[in-house]
């Protein structure tokens, strides 16, 4: 059979050949083509990744973790390493729950909400130990700075401070027992810095013949010495002798480890959870809010409730009870397990008071962190004395936060809004922050109720002086039909507790008693008057 290829001359073969065997062999990357990778790495890296890489997990991801992190090459490999960060350290694996995930996330929202000043409260370096570490044991808080007794250590006198706190842990993983870590706001704008040098917060440090130590103010020792320390302080010469905590070495250690991110207790973890689901039977309400905590991460608050008309009930022990199991389960849209929860709702009642119980309804709450985009949610209920079963399930568009626009979180009407106490701040259900936000899923309220109202709105313009927002909100509620105005007020956000920048909550409770039964619209104008940015969000609610 006859080939149509002809012979090349051996002579002009070679050097091809050549050229061929040259070209397999690795070259090094010049400048032009290393900058050119490092500019597709940095622009497939702007993405929810990036924001995830150096915002959500910054202070806690490993340097081996970053790296490998940055070696993926598709959004599906770093999606299933993001999986696996969030699994190695899971406290229960065994569980549908992370609780280290939830807490890590409710301590960014607490950053936010209680150490913004002129950068966001989780940049800041409160924020980083809190985020890191946890909130202290103790905290000896000196706000508007002032006159201050040096421990003997630091040289003992009376000097004039600036802003400082100083944190307790009585103990830390790797850094051991009573640690303590001073921050000090010598700018008094707010934003304190963490130190390693007790002098930095001494007001009168560089005044001459002012805040004198012991040592000084006996003559055994000259201010200015102070400026001749190798240990990196401006100490006076302690009285008594130097302890052990303020020793240069251990100080700088302390530093040093404080920076690093905690160690990974749980290694190379999986996890595969299923659920099967039926039909409607029992009647259920839902509602999902979000609440931005970072660009690349949203607190997402499942609420679901029941009337308790709907539940049976049974005798035990004298008591009447009820209970539902809930099965909740966040995935892609392609099916991909995202998050899971699981929890029973019971109502115990006296048996003579069981008309007075079911009349009132059961509500629960779940609050994940969840990645800006868009899921699938399934939850399941179960009646477990009637055997009945409710199935809801709900496509969610979580928004991403625009760093450069006025943005809010959802609207949420709640029945409680209150304050927690401290030792109680991001524990149970219903908890935002150092709030109580129990919202009221069908919006109806009663005359003698109050109605409280709950938004996050962030990316404000700023005094330049005073870092505080430059804006105000206006409430408005108008009868629906009629479109009377019931009620106009407006509030100045500059006012508003913890109010930054980056974040503001606004929170009001408004009493009903004047409104006629009928349904009516609360109406937000939310005013950035240093951008010239107005949000209006409103949600419709009814009085009985």
């Amino acid at each position: 059979m006859a080939s149509d290829q002809t012979q090349d001359d051996p002579a002009k073969k070679a050097p091809a050949q050549e050229n061929a065997q040259r070209e397999t062999i690795a070259k090094p990357l010049s400048q032009k083509q290393i900058k050119k990778n490092a500019a597709k790495l940095k622009k497939e890296l702007e993405t929810p990744y990036r924001k995830w890489l150096n915002e959500d997990v910054a202070y806690i991801i490993t340097d081996e973790e970053r790296s490998a992190f940055k070696r993926l090459q598709t959004d599906e490999e770093r999606e299933q390493f993001i999986e696996q960060f969030w699994l190695r350290r899971d406290p229960t694996p065994d569980t549908l729950e992370n609780e280290f995930k939830e807490e890590h996330y409710r301590r960014i929202a607490y950053a936010n909400e209680h150490y913004a000043s002129g950068i966001p409260g989780w940049k800041s370096d409160r924020g980083r130990i809190y985020i890191t570490f946890g909130p202290p044991d103790e905290i000896e808080s000196h706000p508007s700075g002032g006159t201050y007794e040096r421990p003997p250590e630091e040289g003992g006198g009376t000097t004039s401070t600036f802003p400082f706190e100083q944190w307790r842990y009585r103990y830390i993983e790797d850094l051991g027992n009573n640690i303590i870590i001073e921050f000090v706001d010598p700018t008094m704008s707010g934003e304190y810095r963490m130190t390693m040098d007790p002098s930095e917060k001494d007001a009168l440090l560089y005044v001459p013949g002012a805040g004198l130590t012991l040592m000084e103010q006996m003559g055994m020792s000259d201010k200015t010495q102070r400026f001749n320390n190798t240990d990196g302080t401006h100490l006076g010469v302690p009285f008594g002798g130097q302890t052990q905590s303020m020793n240069e070495f251990n100080r700088l250690e302390q530093f040093a480890k404080l920076q690093k991110p905690p160690s990974i207790k749980f290694h190379d973890l999986e996890a595969l959870i299923t659920s099967k689901v039926s039909f409607n039977v029992l009647p259920m309400r839902v509602q999902v809010d979000y609440f931005p905590i970072t660009d690349a991460s949203v607190l997402t608050a499942f609420t679901i409730q029941f009337n308790n008309k709907d539940l049976e009930f049974k005798s035990t022990e004298g008591v009447q009870r009820a209970a539902v199991n809930i099965l909740g389960r966040v995935t892609s849209m392609t099916r991909r397990p995202i998050s899971n929860f699981e929890e029973t709702v019971e109502v115990l009642s006296p048996k003579e008071m069981l008309q007075d119980y079911a009349k009132q309804k059961s509500i629960y709450q779940k609050i994940i962190p969840l990645a800006p985009g868009t899921y699938r949610f399934n939850v399941v209920a179960k009646d477990v004395v009637a055997g009945t079963v409710a199935l809801y399930e709900l496509r969610i568009d979580i928004p991403r936060l625009d760093p450069d626009k006025l943005s809010s979180s959802s609207l949420v009407l709640a029945d409680v809004l209150q304050k927690m106490p401290t030792n109680s701040i991001g524990a149970g259900q219903f908890v935002l922050g150092d709030s109580k936000v129990r919202p009221r899923l069908d919006s109806t309220f009663k005359r003698d109720e109050k109605l409280g109202i709950y938004l996050k709105v962030y990316n404000f313009g700023a005094d330049e002086n005073t870092h505080k927002p430059e804006g105000q909100v206006e409430y408005v509620i108008v009868k629906s039909g009629s479109n009377d105005t019931i009620l106009d007020f407006t509030e100045d956000l500059s006012h508003v507790p913890d109010a930054s920048s980056s974040q503001i909550t606004i929170e009001q409770i408004l009493p009903l008693k004047d409104l006629a039964p009928g349904q009516y619209t609360i109406q937000l104008k939310v005013t950035d008057k240093k951008n010239n940015q107005v949000l209006t969000p409103s949600a419709k609610f009814t009085v009985t």
